[in-house]
């Protein structure tokens, strides 16, 4: 694992153990919904998360509609699956309360099988001298010490955290730096993932037998183009048996995610024949909260009706549809017949290059003197913004501090406007921008 990749963390659990409200407790902020009907489907099931010096992103791998005991326990498995195929450390949740259940059994077996670090903890043990004994009665599962936890209460947390953050992997010093541009294919099911990376392997090496059993983690698939390296995640997964279960947008959503933190670029598949849609939208936001480059390809290009405004028409759909990454550069292209692949490469190398670029500081100031000239900053209440200085903090993606002398006042409009101003000069094409706001005394 690179040492910029964050550590993937998946919640396992039945239905009202309070996976939910451990979410939000770690998350900081009210994500999911919680509400009395178990198993509501929530909108964000990521979340990222800081504690000490270590950040990781907290996956919550769905809820479970509690008909029946058999719905329950087959719904977990599915839950344990995800979790085994996306995680890096699972969390599996319990309830003192509820006591242990059959169902917590079955599935601890699956996750003791899967030998992937696990660490599970009791919730609601709002009194450790009280329920003490009946947190003991987990020790039955064979998956290690159960920690006591009050997620409702906020008790244990720091407990729970250091024993997950000791199974991430130690930060890998850079002498390993891999410098072969990673990219993730991301879309939604059927759109042609895998047949676009199997037209660039030239073989079908994508090709899953339907074995029952044979899970894969996003694949990574090494390809060579014009003497250069690349490293292709796929998130096509498992062609699981039970089509309806893989169609779900939490899986779509776990998956994507796990592959774009390991990439630095994303490519988000369309399907031409569908159009954009709200669900492509939600992929590629995933992409662009995470600062990576984007590539929009338009697959199956050559399944459509065109005339001269064909390409424009969809254009403009994509934009409006996808308004919050205007940086992504789109390609239209057929997996199938192989039109404009090599573009792909061409894109890739190009937004690669911008996703990693630094400006001289000198240069930026001069660009920022020049924009506030042109517009001057806003006022409020007779106080004028005044920006003193930038400068470039970081790559993937480029990060700029702007200071100050009051924040209030640096209201999102003109950073985008100062965001224009450098891309108009550099260009910084497929790669979202990064803006840090910090105030300081107009004496220094």
């Amino acid at each position: 694992m690179s040492k910029s990749r964050k550590p993937i963390v998946a919640v396992v659990g039945r239905p009202n153990v309070g996976k939910s409200t451990l979410f939000n407790a770690l998350a900081g902020q009210k994500i999911s919904i919680v509400k009395d009907t178990p198993g509501i489907t929530r909108d964000r099931i990521y979340a990222d998360v800081t504690w000490l010096d270590r950040t990781f992103t907290l996956i919550d791998t769905g809820g479970i509609e509690p008909d029946s005991k058999d719905i329950i326990l087959s719904q977990m498995r599915e839950q344990a699956q995800i979790a085994i195929d996306a995680a890096d450390v699972i969390i599996f949740l319990v309830d003192v309360k509820q006591g242990l259940q059959d169902a917590d059994s079955k599935v601890a077996d699956m996750l003791r099988r899967s030998q992937k670090p696990v660490v599970l903890v009791v919730n609601k043990v709002d009194s450790v001298k009280k329920l003490m004994a009946d947190v003991y009665e987990f020790y039955n599962l064979g998956i290690g010490d159960p920690i006591p936890i009050s997620a409702a209460n906020q008790m244990g947390l720091g407990d729970m955290l250091e024993a997950v953050c000791e199974h991430f992997p130690e930060m890998e010093g850079p002498e390993e730096e891999d410098e072969r541009p990673r990219v993730a294919i991301i879309g939604k099911p059927n759109v042609g993932k895998s047949s676009i990376i199997n037209k660039l392997l030239g073989e079908n090496r994508l090709i899953v037998s339907d074995i029952a059993g044979t899970t894969r983690d996003a694949v990574d698939t090494e390809i060579k183009y014009r003497g250069k390296d690349y490293v292709f995640i796929d998130t096509a997964g498992l062609r699981r048996k039970n089509k309806i279960k893989e169609e779900l947008e939490h899986f779509m959503i776990v998956r994507t995610v796990s592959a774009v933190e390991r990439a630095d670029i994303a490519v988000l598949v369309i399907d031409a024949k569908e159009g954009v849609t709200e669900q492509d939208a939600k992929i590629a936001g995933i992409a662009h909260d995470r600062g990576k480059a984007v590539i929009i390809a338009v697959n199956k290009w050559d399944a459509i009706e065109k005339n001269d405004k064909t390409i424009y028409r969809f254009t403009e759909k994509i934009r409006e549809t996808l308004s919050f990454m205007p940086y992504a550069e789109i390609l239209f292209i057929s997996a199938q017949t192989g039109q404009r692949m090599s573009k792909l490469f061409e894109t890739i190398d190009a937004v690669s290059e911008n996703h990693s670029m630094r400006v001289q500081t000198g240069v930026l100031n001069e660009i920022m003197m020049q924009a506030v000239a042109m517009q001057q900053p806003p006022t409020d209440k007779g106080k004028r913004l005044k920006l003193f200085y930038i400068t470039q903090v970081a790559v993937k993606p480029p990060t700029f501090v702007i200071f100050v002398n009051d924040k209030e006042l640096m209201h999102f409009s003109y950073t985008r406007y100062i965001e224009n101003q450098i891309r108009e000069t550099f260009g910084f094409k497929g790669t979202p921008l990064r803006f840090i706001i910090r105030e300081r005394n107009e004496d220094k």
